[in-house]
């Protein structure tokens, strides 16, 4: 299969009206089918992308001694749209010798946001931001994990893989350099961090780049094999000694580079990976890929999936954390109706009429 830089042509859609489920249908088709055009990520600009993308043969390394796995999940409870209650949660999880002996879901956090109440949220997070920055679950959700990376990082062995669900980039309000600083720190301390994206944003000529990467791998190395591809790295930021100059394109203070990766022959897809500048993405890869072979979930690092499972916060968990709101809510004297009122979805009790 191959992808030739083209510029794409408008597509035919005859008598098809714009903005109609077949427009759209016939827009897609082209997109997946002829890939013309250059390789992008929309989401963030800062990024240098490789001319050349292509799948490589990928070596499984050894089990690494130390592994840790970081994930977060978050949940609306109550939302009265001027007010919102939403719930975090962070898991933890290590593996050690390829035996798993710590698994922590950590507390539900739960915030009251909105108004006058997101400020004091944002003095708990305890961020330099500025006090008039906004706050929502996914503010919150990511502040603490990258606590609980922080945590991983100063707990680990020498040696260690600190596995981040996601990317290395945090939420667009915490600084960069925040999370920069903790990377090299991890790097004095001989522990490697690294992000796994299991959905990407990377395209190529328009259409999603890991799809294309997976179909030219399996014509070029064949359908069972384990490869790899260097996809882009951070522009590094401009020289501070001219701050009134601004950048011609986006620059970035962490020091990142993005690869695609599949870790294992029988996955079915393959995901987004980020690793420390500087790092060797080979010897990295290869570690990863040792602990990536789990049968139920072959091709993704098995750490990460336990602490998936540990950090969700599924329809259970934010319908428990409404039952004990409502509770306190009834508790403190606030009456039924006065919480229907203030929590009561009217647009899906208008759908559902």
């Amino acid at each position: 299969m191959s992808h030739p830089l083209e510029t794409l042509e408008p597509v035919e859609t005859g008598a098809i009206e714009a903005g109609t489920i077949e427009a759209a249908a016939a827009r897609l088709a082209t997109l997946l089918t002829t890939g013309g055009g250059g390789p992008a990520d929309p989401g963030e600009p800062s990024l240098d992308i490789e001319p050349v993308i292509r799948p490589r043969p990928l070596p499984k390394g050894a089990v690494p001694s130390d592994v840790w796995a970081v994930d977060g999940g978050q949940a609306v409870v109550a939302d009265a749209r001027c007010l919102q209650v939403v719930v975090t949660r962070t898991s933890r999880v290590r593996f050690r010798a390829g035996v798993c002996e710590q698994q922590d879901a950590e507390p539900l956090r739960a915030y009251l946001l909105g108004g006058a109440e997101s400020r004091a949220a944002l003095a708990h997070l305890g961020l330099p931001l500025p006090p008039h920055t906004a706050v929502d679950a996914n503010l919150v959700r990511d502040r603490w994990e990258w606590d609980a990376v922080e945590r991983c990082v100063d707990e680990a062995d020498d040696g260690a893989l600190v596995l981040v669900d996601g990317d290395l980039w945090p939420d667009w309000r915490i600084p960069s350099d925040h999370v920069g600083a903790l990377l090299e720190r991890a790097r004095q301390h001989g522990v490697l961090v690294v992000g796994v994206t299991k959905h990407s944003s990377l395209s190529r000529g328009g259409a999603p780049l890991l799809g294309q990467l997976e179909a030219e791998a399996d014509e070029a190395l064949g359908p069972g094999a384990r490869w790899w591809a260097p996809v882009a790295r951070s522009r590094p930021a401009e020289d501070s000694s001219q701050p009134d100059v601004a950048p011609e394109q986006p620059t970035s203070p962490l020091a990142v580079q993005v690869v695609a990766a599949r870790l294992d022959p029988a996955a079915r897809f393959s995901f987004r990976i980020d690793l420390p500048a500087g790092t060797s993405p080979e010897s990295a890869l290869a570690a990863l890929a040792a602990v990536s072979d789990d049968a139920a979930f072959p091709g993704y690092p098995y750490p990460l999936a336990v602490a998936d499972g540990l950090a969700a916060c599924p329809h259970w968990v934010r319908q428990e954390a409404w039952l004990a709101l409502d509770e306190h809510l009834h508790d403190a004297g606030v009456g039924l109706e006065v919480r229907e009122r203030a929590f009561a979805d009217r647009h899906r009790l208008m759908e559902r009429a």
